[in-house]
């Protein structure tokens, strides 16, 4: 094969090249295998069965058409070279095929606390990837993001007006926060929260987090700060109380202000309005000594792009944490 000017081109390379590129295009049928596999409620239905579920008994407990039936096997073998299913045969090797759950599949049942299962479902909903169809029209457009080129207004909007988004949001966010909680509640980090007699969750929704150190802690009062929709119909107890507010405009006075996967979604300029009117909420408590925690998962800030961010926003000192994979915990002093 020749390119201009009579170029050479080594076979090994070519396909090296070609399968690298086929990698790229087909990557898609992973997570929406995966999808498919949780919508159908295959990892539900093994992990009931109670042991290596035979192939033939897992078509049978699936809500599908008879004439799709041919077509599990070939999923479960895409989940299978992805490591979301194992199999297991007897001693008889002309037994079926039977399927068992890994480490991955677990995080994916309905009934498990940490499940990520909700996380999944709205990344892969047609509401989000529809946007990343519109990425090349929004580089050549001024829109803020790929997601109002695709429907006309900013996420948080569409969410306050699509009752299903809104629902997988509210749904994935509090699937995460059960995960961090277990983290941040443990011996290891609980720390941070002793002696604190107020704390500010900032864009907590459903107050997943929120609910975990108030119950953890009984002395110290924990408010939920969200927009009015996400809050609605959401019922505090003792100490712990919602309220229906925009993160821009005020922060409720407190000893210590929560904020999980917040800054990531903003860029420097918004960060910063937000980073300052938690400030004012620790400086309007009467306390010198308050802190905010932020737990950092998403936009890929360093360290020095987070002392920036700080420092701007007039904090006079700061500490970073890490607890696990690409989350650390960054306690800013006043």
């Amino acid at each position: 094969m020749e390119l201009q000017s009579g170029e050479q081109v080594d076979n090994v390379k070519l396909l090296k090249a070609q399968t690298h590129i086929w990698n790229h295009i087909f990557n898609f049928i992973n997570s929406m295998s995966l999808k498919c596999a949780v919508e159908l409620g295959i990892p539900d239905a093994i992990h009931n069965y109670g042991q290596p579920m035979p192939h033939s008994k897992l078509i049978a407990s699936l809500q599908i058409h008879p004439s799709k039936t041919s077509f599990i096997y070939r999923l479960m073998r895409i989940l299978i070279h992805s490591g979301f299913f194992a199999t297991k045969n007897g001693a008889d090797k002309d037994l079926e095929v039977s399927y068992v759950l890994t480490d991955s599949s677990m995080l994916l049942l309905k009934g498990n606390p940490i499940s990520i299962r909700p996380f999944l479902l709205l990344t892969l909903d047609p509401i989000l990837t529809n946007s990343w169809h519109k990425l090349s029209t929004w580089f050549q457009s001024d829109n803020p993001t790929p997601f109002e080129t695709e429907h006309g207004i900013m996420f948080w909007r569409y969410a306050d007006h699509e009752p299903k988004l809104n629902e997988l949001f509210n749904d994935a966010m509090a699937s995460d926060a059960r995960l961090v909680s277990n983290l941040l509640l443990n011996d290891k980090w609980k720390g941070v929260f002793e002696g604190l007699e107020s704390l500010v969750d900032v864009g907590g929704g459903t107050g997943t987090v929120a609910k975990a150190i108030a119950k953890s802690f009984p002395g110290l009062e924990c408010t939920v700060l969200d927009l009015p929709h996400v809050i609605a119909g959401l019922e505090g107890s003792e100490n712990l109380k919602y309220v229906g507010g925009n993160m821009f405009e005020v922060i409720p006075p407190s000893n210590a202000i929560l904020l999980k996967w917040i800054l990531h979604d903003w860029e420097d300029k918004k960060c910063l309005k937000i980073l300052r009117k938690c400030k004012e909420a620790i400086m309007n408590n009467g306390s010198k000594e308050g802190k905010m925690m932020v737990l950092h998962a998403g936009k890929e800030r360093n360290e020095k792009e987070w002392v920036k961010l700080i420092f701007s926003a007039g904090f006079s000192d700061y500490k970073i944490t890490p607890i696990i994979g690409l989350r650390s915990l960054i306690e800013i002093y006043p």
